[in-house]
């Protein structure tokens, strides 16, 4: 059986357009590849009122990522894809927002998760209830 993991966000829907330079040009790979070789000594585990808005922003981000990844990816004109890219940059940032999350707290979350088989559990099934409501 294969092993379920979070795909980590696509490079295509920046983050460094959401938060300018606080994250400086370092994409969302590249801080959890950053997290794996610094460890997680000082990093506070996400409580269960923290995992529920990781899973709605997951979700509410899959569904902008669904509605705006063919258009990305058939858009010719560069000014054009730059256009789409901030359209949906904005939407994630909103949901970040109403979640209460940074960029940087939702990769980390996203990074524990696949680093803990039963957190990742736990959080898949979250997930699975969440998209059932939408």
């Amino acid at each position: 059986m294969t092993e379920k993991r979070f795909p980590r966000l696509p490079r295509n829907i920046v983050f460094a357009l959401l938060v300018g330079c606080a994250l400086a040009g370092v994409g969302p790979a590249a801080a959890a590849e950053g997290q794996k070789k610094h460890g997680t000594g000082a990093e506070v585990a996400p409580g269960d009122k923290e995992l529920n808005a990781f899973v709605k922003a997951y979700v509410e981000y899959h569904k902008i990522r669904s509605s705006y990844g063919a258009a990305l990816e058939n858009a010719k004109d560069p000014k054009e894809k730059k256009r789409i890219e901030q359209e949906a940059n904005s939407k994630v940032k909103r949901v970040l927002d109403t979640q209460g999350l940074t960029p940087e707290r939702y990769n980390r979350i996203l990074a524990s998760l696949n680093n803990n088989e039963e957190l990742r559990k736990k959080v898949l099934k979250q997930v699975e209830k969440e998209r059932q409501k939408s």
